[in-house]
């Protein structure tokens, strides 16, 4: 038995600072290494000195992945690489690759530039991060080393969000990062092998939520900020850069030119120019409508959404301002949430999940005064909604991507406690494998199968297929072959037994079982013998049955059955035999006779 072990020092019944540590086929991969957005002290990274207390961790590593460009995916990867020290491979697709970047800076401008924080990775690092990483392209197998190999499958949620599947010999885990499992405006589905990994470990953020129709959640959304725009009032929406940000930008923009609208639309200064170029770039990432309308109509360039001034915040009159970050935590939406939270007229609409400790998660949460720093009190008096437009998979979603991969083993991570437990009974009762959830530290150690591939000789295969017929076998109904498995030029090799003592000059010698049972039946022995033929085929009707002229019935290869005694005996004596490769089918038609034909 193989083993598999897996810590999280990060996103462990949590939401945030994705970092897990998964050791398989010995060797140590790093899946994600994010930052959290509810803490600003040494909390706010994974604890790497779990890995180790001294040195580097690239004698400890053997490769990190980073499945899309979120911060609390991507967001400590320079303080790993370049302040405590790594030097070795880091994997990502292409979009990931030239966008984070982008949001490492951003995210780096505002804690230190802002808010003057010390001990913190610099512009430099971020390049020099950045040198280190290999793209990689969707369904390209990557060889990390002579053992470890890596493959990337489309997962929607944001540009460029990849699941990984990593194997190293007859192991294999699945790492989903965040995905999403149903299209959107702009991105497609999630989308995986069926690859049966010995461990899938997936996101579970909505562990407990069926999201209800996206249309009438549309149709909710663009009513709300028709009616707040109607009243004079200012709508704020909190995003992150990419992502939602272009999904509700495209609803908007289509609805505004349907009711001509003139109200202004607003997106932060400089980040729309950014995702337009990488939603151009890379547009195969998109789904199909997208693609298909681009030569006419590129559906990022948009007509009523103009770059946001820090100047119009107090500008008169209703507007609709879509502003980073996305949990009301930093920067330029918590600068304009402070200004416009007094006025009842306003509202704030926030459109994905918000980590405890942010300001979002607060609001969300009924507080309607909030101290900040600097001991800074703000009364909320503007329209708090949360409208869910997040791009994670449902607990629907979830379920549907376990039945999509069939795993031996699931293990739930970046959610919270109480939802994944539930979610994690219904999985273990609907499909019976083992399910875990780990707490940030926590170890988790599974036992896999160890698999032995071997090659198959043509010979023993034609036999098969003359005994089972040309369709490829049903994965749900295993079938034991016999042959004889040799080591030849250090290889495993399974073929048919006469090919193996031919080889080795040795005679080959026949046992066969032979049982006699009694049955009672009326009249002549070929009556007999006839009535247990269409018995038989009628109970076996994958195998072939034949009766011969002598009234013996042959089935399968290698099983025999006759029938003897005297016409008028009311008693008939039958002969079952079978050779050890029919072993299952011979001792299933002797309980079967044992218990008598039927009586018609």
């Amino acid at each position: 038995m193989a083993e598999i072990r897996v810590v999280p020092l990060g996103a462990g019944q949590d939401v945030g600072r994705s970092c897990i540590i998964l050791t398989i086929g010995g060797k140590n991969i790093m899946l994600d290494c994010g930052m959290h957005m509810g803490y600003n002290d040494e909390r706010r990274f994974p604890d790497f000195s779990y890995i180790t207390r001294t040195g580097t961790l690239t004698d400890h590593l053997d490769c990190v992945i980073i499945s899309h460009f979120h911060l609390d995916h991507c967001g400590a990867l320079p303080y790993m690489s370049e302040m405590v020290g790594y030097d070795g491979p880091i994997y990502m697709t292409h979009p990931t690759k030239a966008i984070c970047p982008i949001l490492l800076e951003d995210y780096r401008k505002i804690t230190v530039d802002r808010k003057g924080e010390t001990n913190f990775f610099t512009s430099e690092m971020i390049k020099t991060c950045m040198k280190k990483v290999t793209a990689v392209h969707l369904h390209q197998s990557v060889q990390v080393d002579d053992d470890l190999e890596i493959k990337a499958y489309y997962a929607g949620h944001v540009l460029g969000a990849a699941m990984f599947h990593m194997k190293v010999g007859a192991q294999s885990v699945v790492y989903t990062g965040d995905y999403n499992m149903t299209p959107d405006r702009h991105l497609g589905a999630a989308w995986i092998d069926k690859c049966r990994p010995s461990l899938l470990i997936t996101e579970s953020t909505y562990a407990t939520t069926i999201r209800d129709s996206k249309r009438c959640r549309e149709r909710d959304f663009l009513k709300k900020v028709h009616d707040s725009i109607d009243k004079g009032g200012k709508v704020l929406i909190p995003v992150f850069a990419l992502g939602r940000a272009q999904e509700l930008c495209i609803l908007l923009e289509t609805y505004w030119d349907r009711m001509n609208l003139k109200v202004p639309i607003y997106f932060s200064l400089g980040l729309t120019e950014k995702a337009n170029h990488y939603y151009k770039l890379f547009i195969t990432w998109t789904n199909q409508k997208i693609r298909k309308t681009f030569v006419q109509r590129n559906m990022f360039e948009f007509k009523h959404i103009k770059a946001f001034d820090r100047a119009y915040i107090d500008n008169p009159g209703p507007m609709v301002v879509f502003a980073t970050p996305g949990m009301l935590h930093a920067g330029l939406s918590l600068q304009i949430f402070k200004k416009w939270a007094p006025n009842e007229n306003n509202m704030v609409i926030m459109p994905g999940y918000c980590v405890a400790g942010t300001v979002g998660h607060k609001i969300l949460n009924g507080s309607r005064k909030l101290e900040l720093e600097n001991r800074q009190t703000i009364e909320v008096k503007m329209s708090v909604q949360y409208m869910s437009f997040s791009a994670h998979a449902d607990a629907k979603g979830i379920m549907q991507l376990i039945r999509q991969c069939e795993p031996q083993n699931v293990m739930l991570v970046h959610g919270e406690a109480a939802k994944m437990d539930f979610l994690k009974q219904k999985i273990k009762q609907e499909f019976g494998i083992e399910c875990y959830m780990p707490a940030n530290g926590e170890t988790v150690s599974m036992t896999t199968p160890s698999n032995i591939s071997a090659d198959m000789s043509l010979n023993l295969l034609k036999t098969e297929v003359s005994l089972t017929g040309p369709q490829p076998p049903d994965p749900k109904k295993p079938r034991i072959m016999h042959g004889a498995l040799v080591i030849k030029n250090d290889k495993l090799q399974l073929i048919s037994p006469a090919q193996a003592m031919d080889e080795l000059g040795i005679e080959e010698h026949q046992i066969r079982f032979t049982s006699a049972v009694t049955v009672e039946y009326v009249g002549d022995v070929a009556k007999a013998a006839d009535r247990i033929y269409h018995y038989v085929k009628s109970k076996l009707k994958d195998f072939p049955v034949q009766q011969s002229a002598d009234n013996s019935i042959s089935v399968s290869e290698s099983v025999l059955i006759k029938v003897s005694g005297e016409d008028e005996d009311v008693e008939k004596g039958v002969l079952v035999s079978w050779s050890y490769k029919d072993e299952e089918v011979g001792s299933y038609l002797l309980r079967l006779l044992k218990m008598g034909l039927p009586s018609t």
